[in-house]
């Protein structure tokens, strides 16, 4: 059986997202309302812009359906703004900000880290599990500050972490589906997924 994975669809890098997840075996689902998310093994929450993602989240009544199938274990993965959205606490230059979140991982996602959108970069990453420098593409990306110790860091670079695993959610600044390199969608189908 192919894996199942749905692809949160209202905003942002989603076609790149399911076109790597295609690639390395995986039948997707674009994620609009909460019966999209039926059957599925995993979710990604691609990047876009957090704000206007929550709201949208909230305006097709996904919210309490995601925060239920996180309760069940469903691996879940938020690539930049997807990561925002995922923490508990969400920051801007240190100050915390009243913006809205799913709230499934204890991380304080720092907004705009690194600079606006003039200030993105390539970087290459030393990742746990990974034997080769992965490019990682950082636009607008947050840093991510754990708030528990049972936190996994995965990745991090001379600012602080941008890559980390709490449980079955899965956080990284940088935006993997804008490369060629498929590890890093290899790596969450296979451990959070399979089990491997």
């Amino acid at each position: 059986m192919k894996p199942y994975v749905g692809v949160l669809a209202l905003q942002g890098g989603v076609s790149e997202h399911i076109n790597m997840l295609n690639s390395i075996d995986c039948k997707t689902v674009e994620v609009r309302r909460p019966e999209h998310l039926n059957d599925i093994n995993a979710l990604v929450i691609p990047g876009g812009e957090s704000t206007a993602l929550i709201k949208l989240l909230i305006r097709w009544d996904l919210v309490t359906p995601i925060q239920n199938l996180s309760g069940t274990g469903l691996p879940i993965w938020g690539t930049c703004a997807g990561s925002i959205l995922l923490s508990h606490e969400i920051s801007e230059k240190e100050h915390i900000v009243n913006q809205p979140s799913l709230d499934l991982a204890p991380v304080r996602a720092e907004r705009n880290s690194f600079g606006r959108q003039l200030a993105s970069f390539q970087e290459d990453l030393i990742i746990k599990g990974l034997k080769e420098p992965f490019p990682g593409i950082f636009i607008r990306a947050p840093l991510l500050h754990p708030l528990s110790e049972s936190t996994e860091i995965l990745c991090s670079v001379q600012e602080g972490v941008v890559f980390l695993r709490c449980g079955n959610i899965w956080l990284s600044s940088f935006h993997p589906e804008l490369t060629d390199d498929t590890r890093i969608h290899k790596m969450f189908i296979e451990k959070a997924i399979l089990g491997s």
